[in-house]
Order: C-alpha cells, then structure tokens, then sequence
C-alpha cells in the first residue's frame, strides 16, 4: 500500500489560519477530492490527514472527512498537552475512528524549554497510553531538546516531521546533520521525509540544493524508519505534488523494491494504522 504520511485539509478563513500567506495558492479551501486527484494517479492509496489547527475543532473536522473518505487512513490531531483535562481530552480523541496520533506546533513556540515542561511531559506519557504516536513539529535548532525528550520517554513513539526543518534556505548545514545523527541512535523515533522543498527558496530551489538533506536522512536511517510524505497543499508553495514525487523516486531507486515499499507506505500503516487493527 502507497501511503502519504503527511497532508493537510481545510476551509479556508484568515481567523483560523493566519499562518496561511495571504495571495498564496493555499488561500483556498483544500479537500480529499483535491488530494485524490493529485495522488491517486501516481498510485497512493491512501493518507494520514495531519492537523493544520491547534483546536479540538480540528479533530473534530479531520474525523468527519475521514468517515466520509476512505481514503484518508488516519488521522493525527491536536489536544492540550499541558491541559489539567489531558487525560479526557486524550480518550476523547482516541475514540474517534480513525485518530492514529497528535501533534503540536512547537516550532512555534518562543519558550525554549517549552520540550522539557512537566505539563507537555505529562500529556506526551497520555498518548502512549492510548496507542498514539506523537508527531514532532520543529526547527532545526529546537532538535537538542527534542532529542532530549524522545531519550526520556523510550516507550513513546515519534514521527519527526519534515527531517526537522533544516534551514535550506540560508545553507546551515553542519549542526542541523549533528543533531541528527543524534536523533538517529534513539530507536522510538522515525522520520518524515516531507516538508523539504518549502524549506528552501520557494521559487529557486534546485534538487542539487536539496540532495546533501536527503543524503544524512539516508545515511543515518534505516529503510525502515523513514516515511514518505508530500506536506501537501503546503508543498504548492514551491511544487506540485507530482514533482515532489518524481523527486523521490529518484532518490529511493538505489533501494531494494521491499526497502522503496516501506518509505512508500508500509512505514506509515505499520506506524500509523497498526494501532486501528488491533483496536477494531
């Protein structure tokens, strides 16, 4: 099964998503009739819907689309990880159909230990009582303490999305693959390939600029721990989605086909989809 890890859905209004640039091509509303047109004939069979709002709301919203298409797969939402109701907020969430995991907004976050807060401690230890992956949205300098939490909490399982960010754009290299390998030696957390392009100049990036990124992912992770993922519509802002594709497939053809299968989507339904398997 072909699986993109990492899209996003909404209705657009500039209240509820003021992190969209006004003019862009995300200033629009996005759907599963979009996403199916673009991925399905590249032969995805399915994906895993990720929040784009920090409100139960989204939960809400990302569970009726999912009931209603079969081919979102799973759904990663949003709860209030420092909230005294976490416990509550968590069963509610994982009682949805689909809800496969929870995300937070980190990257933008202006505490810098906002990682190591005994409240988001205590929320992240919730989710893995109920089966749920935590996805990490960051930049590339908030990796230290992340690695920091995912060493603390062995039995958690992490999806680090869009290889963490790495500053494309202004060339910083050095530590982000530092902090990486890092990462890499804790066995709890995988790895989104996703989120790459909009990190570099959206108009004049080059796959030459992108390739050394793709290269550390690949050297310090294996097969098995790297997922693949599109962050589409959000990709639109520097490729259409068969680019990005295209791209990749580039880069996983030195891969035995069983290794290719599991970036594809075996990672994302072993990861992601085992925990409504057993569930249903």
């Amino acid at each position: 099964m072909r699986i993109d890890s990492h899209q996003h859905f909404w209705i657009y209004s500039e209240s509820e998503y003021p992190w969209i640039p006004m003019g862009s091509t995300l200033h629009r509303d996005y759907g599963p009739d979009d996403l199916q047109q673009v991925a399905q004939p590249l032969g995805f069979d399915g994906s895993i819907a990720v929040q784009a709002r920090q409100s139960v709301n989204e939960n809400l919203f990302l569970s009726r689309l999912a009931e209603e298409c079969d081919f979102i797969k799973g759904i990663v939402g949003w709860i209030d990880l420092r909230s005294p109701h976490v416990d509550s907020q968590t069963r509610s969430f994982a009682r949805l159909p689909k809800a496969v995991g929870v995300r937070h907004v980190v990257q933008d976050e202006s505490d810098p230990n906002f990682m190591a807060g005994s409240e988001f401690r205590r929320g992240i230890a919730t989710l893995h009582q109920h089966g749920l992956v935590y996805d990490i949205l960051i930049y590339a300098h908030q990796l230290p303490d992340a690695i920091r939490l995912v060493n603390e909490m062995p039995d958690q399982t992490f999806v680090l999305d869009h290889v963490a960010k790495p500053a494309i754009r202004s060339g910083e290299f050095a530590n982000w693959k530092n902090d990486m390998s890092a990462m890499a030696k804790l066995p709890n957390v995988c790895v989104k390939l996703s989120g790459i392009l909009t990190e570099a100049d959206h108009k004049t990036w080059t796959v030459e600029q992108l390739r050394p990124y793709w290269d550390v992912v690949c050297e310090l992770y294996a097969p098995s721990r790297i997922l693949y993922g599109s962050d589409w519509p959000v990709i639109r802002l520097a490729a259409e989605y068969r680019e990005w594709v295209e791209i990749v497939v580039d880069w996983l053809a030195p891969y035995s086909q069983s290794d290719q299968d599991l970036i594809w989507g075996g990672n994302a339904e072993r990861i992601y989809l085992q925990r409504l398997s057993q569930n249903s």
